[in-house]
C-alpha cells in the first residue's frame, strides 16, 4: 500500500517561512513536517510514498536526494574530494517525487499521480501539513469493513481560545484552555481510497479541488464514509501552529510520535 501526500501548495497563510520553501518543508524540530507525516505512516507499516510537488519542488527533491547528508554526521576530506557518512539514518521508506504542476488544484494533483497507483487496490492520501496520533490499522480496518470507495478521517480541532465558565456576579467557576470546537467534525485528511475513485475525476482535473469537487462527487454517489478520530490532530496552518507543534516536539511528548 502507498500513501499519497499533497505537498505542492503555496502555503500563503504561513508566508513568514513559505516564501523560502514549500510549507511541508518547514521544520518541526530538526525535520520538515513532511518527514513527520511520513513517519506516522511508516511506523505503522505504510512505507511507500508518492509526494505531489508544485511550489518550490526543488527544495523537496534536494532534501530527499541528500537525505543521508542532512541526517548524519559527516567527515569531508576536501583534498581527496571524499565524504564519509557516520551513523547513517536507517529510515525504511521509498519516496516517489512527482511534478504535479505549480497551479494544479488538489484533486488535479491526485489525478496526475494515478499512473503510479495502477498496481494498488487501495491507497492512503493526506496533506503535507497535518499531524495526528492516528491509529492507522484501525482506520484501514474501518475502510475495509464499510464497503464504500472512500474514507475521510473526521476530527474535532481545538478552539482557538480558552473558555470561561462564569457564575452570576463574575466568579469564574472553570477555565478550559483550548477546548474542542463547537462539537462539529471537520476533514482531517488521512484518507483511504479504493482504486475505483478515479472514475470520479475527469482526464483533465487540474482545476478541481479535492474538497469542493472530488469529495462532493463521492458523497453524492454514496461512496464516502467518515472515520471519527477523537485523539490528537493539528494542522500547521499559521506560524503559531508551528510554534505549538515545536513546543510539543521539544517537550518529548509529541502525541503523533509513534516511532523510537
Amino acid at each position: 500500500m502507498k500513501a499519497v501526500i499533497l505537498a505542492g501548495g503555496l502555503g500563503t497563510r504561513i508566508v513568514e517561512e513559505s516564501f523560502l520553501k514549500p510549507k511541508p518543508m518547514i521544520e518541526i524540530g530538526e525535520h520538515p513536517i513532511l518527514w513527520h507525516v511520513m513517519k506516522i505512516y511508516a511506523c505503522q507499516g505504510v512505507d511507500e510514498f508518492i509526494v505531489c510537488l508544485g511550489y518550490k519542488s526543488g527544495v523537496v527533491k534536494d532534501y530527499f536526494l541528500n537525505y543521508h547528508y542532512y541526517n548524519s554526521d559527516l567527515t569531508i576530506d576536501l583534498a581527496a574530494n571524499h565524504i564519509e557518512i557516520h551513523h547513517k539514518r536507517q529510515d525504511i521508506m521509498k519516496v516517489t517525487l512527482v511534478e504535479t504542476g505549480l497551479e494544479t488544484n488538489t484533486a488535479g494533483r491526485l489525478k496526475r499521480v494515478e499512473p503510479y497507483l495502477r498496481d494498488d487496490e487501495r491507497f492512503c492520501l493526506t496533506y503535507g501539513d497535518g499531524l495526528a496520533d492516528l491509529d492507522l490499522p484501525a482506520l484501514l480496518n474501518f475502510h475495509q469493513g464499510h464497503g464504500c470507495s472512500a474514507t475521510v478521517t473526521a476530527v474535532q480541532p481545538a478552539g482557538r481560545f480558552g473558555l470561561l465558565d462564569v457564575a452570576r456576579g463574575g466568579l469564574v467557576r472553570n477555565f478550559q484552555e483550548k477546548p474542542p470546537g463547537d462539537g462539529g467534525w471537520t476533514n482531517g485528511g488521512f484518507f483511504v481510497f479504493n482504486r475505483d475513485v478515479f472514475q470520479y475525476l475527469p482526464d483533465n482535473a487540474d482545476g478541481l479541488s479535492l474538497e469542493r469537487d472530488f469529495l462532493t462527487r463521492l458523497f453524492q454517489a454514496g461512496q464516502l464514509m467518515a472515520y471519527h478520530h477523537r485523539g490528537f490532530w493539528k494542522c500547521m496552518d499559521a506560524l503559531r501552529d508551528k510554534h505549538e507543534l515545536e513546543a510539543l516536539w521539544h517537550s518529548g511528548q509529541a502525541p503523533w510520535k509513534c516511532w523510537e
